[in-house]
């Protein structure tokens, strides 16, 4: 295998979908609304809860991250959690429960109504992220999902941002690009409003 050719290729596909992304004025419009959102979450006290299997878990605590830690500049922490980071929990859950009970039975102990969920499924079908949504009208949460363009997810949430590819890497790769890109909106809007 040539692997000079097959990164060049890989390469390819991928700034493919990244073009595809920003040339749909749809999803565009959907990811600064989504960041609006959160922008006005936390301006009345509240958070920003994540959640996804895999890379997308990884995803989902990496976002978190940025909200507590920092993104472009050092500023007070937003508060965000991720659900997938304890283990104790997460077993306890998925050996009384189950794992499609995962983030539900998380989410209805620590959403308080106004927080925002971000479920995070490349495929659109996680069934523990579906049953997570499925609660959040209940509870007064506000809900979003990252995911590709198939799947339920993108039909029972409140703001779905649909990457245009059914392709994982190039979805997921999409996910945290978004994610950088609210983090940055939210971050300046609420610490640096002089230069919005």
């Amino acid at each position: 295998m040539d692997n000079l050719k097959y990164i060049k290729d890989y390469l390819d596909e991928s700034i493919s979908v990244k073009k595809l992304l920003q040339n749909s004025e749809d999803v565009l419009k959907q990811i600064s609304l989504v960041a609006d959102i959160i922008i006005n979450a936390y301006k009345n006290g509240n958070k920003v809860i994540l959640a996804g299997n895999g890379g997308s878990a990884a995803d989902s605590q990496h976002i978190a991250a940025e909200f507590v830690s920092r993104f472009f500049f050092d500023r007070p922490g937003l508060p965000a959690i991720a659900l997938t980071t304890d283990t104790s929990m997460l077993t306890a859950i998925g050996n009384d429960y189950g794992f499609d009970k995962l983030f539900e039975r998380q989410l209805q102990a620590q959403s308080k109504p106004g927080d925002v969920f971000i479920g995070i499924s490349t495929s659109g079908n996680s069934g523990n992220i579906i049953k997570a949504m499925n609660i959040t009208k209940e509870l007064g949460v506000i809900s979003v999902a990252l995911c590709g363009s198939a799947g339920m997810l993108k039909d029972i949430v409140d703001y779905p941002i649909n990457v245009p590819s059914k392709i994982t890497p190039y979805i997921q790769e999409c996910h945290i690009c978004i994610g950088h890109m609210i983090c940055a909106i939210v971050e300046k809007a609420i610490f640096k409003p002089e230069e919005n």
